[in-house]
């Protein structure tokens, strides 16, 4: 399959490729449960939405499929697509009238959390949200330690823009600013209740 994104280069993916970066998600479990971090949150917004408590979804990636292949008549192969536009956050919603809007990322690192993870117009994006008055963070998923972090994206943002020399976020200014989150079996990642947390800080200043 060919992806070509915003920039007119195409990205190939042939199937060894493909299958390697399936094995890849494989291997990488939640919490020792073989689940990856991005189901555990989806689940975690299903809960959440059939409970009335909150609605929050991932948002889709804006593709413009070019070429398709149909091999047989019930099913269809995308072999050709374009990004239109870049990528903003992964999710967004409401929740308790504020609106949400959020990055899931995770790293091997037991260290820090390199900033190549994020793109310039996802920081962009989460810039204009913030001036917007809404609930802008990121959860960051620390698969080797297995732990979970909720960050306000006003510092991800502010490390990112003045100290991107560094490369990274170093854990212990993670563990100093943001909200540790411990998952649980429902919902997986209770992000909710640092987002509470959050608001809380938030009215005391």
């Amino acid at each position: 399959m060919v992806f070509h994104y915003p920039n007119g280069h195409p990205n190939h993916y042939n199937d060894t490729s493909k299958q390697k970066m399936q094995e890849e998600a494989k291997s990488t479990s939640f919490a020792n449960r073989g689940m990856r971090f991005e189901e555990a949150i989806n689940q975690s917004n299903q809960y959440y939405l059939n409970h009335g408590l909150a609605v929050v979804h991932k948002k889709p990636l804006p593709l413009q499929v070019v070429k398709v292949d149909y091999p047989k008549r019930s099913a269809a192969v995308i072999k050709e697509a374009y990004f239109k536009e870049p990528s903003t956050t992964d999710y967004n919603g409401v929740y308790k009238g504020f609106y949400v809007d959020f990055e899931a990322k995770e790293t091997k690192n037991k260290t820090s959390f390199p900033f190549k993870n994020f793109h310039e117009h996802q920081i962009t994006h989460m810039e204009k949200c913030i001036k917007q008055n809404g609930v802008c963070f990121v959860l960051l998923w620390f698969s080797t330690l297995k732990r979970c972090f909720f960050l306000d994206s006003e510092l991800l943002i502010d490390y990112w823009r003045n100290q991107a020399q560094k490369k990274s976020l170093p854990l212990t200014v993670i563990e100093k600013n943001a909200i540790e989150i411990q998952p649980k079996i429902a919902p997986r990642i209770p992000y909710l209740e640092a987002v509470d947390q959050h608001l809380q800080t938030k009215e005391k200043l």
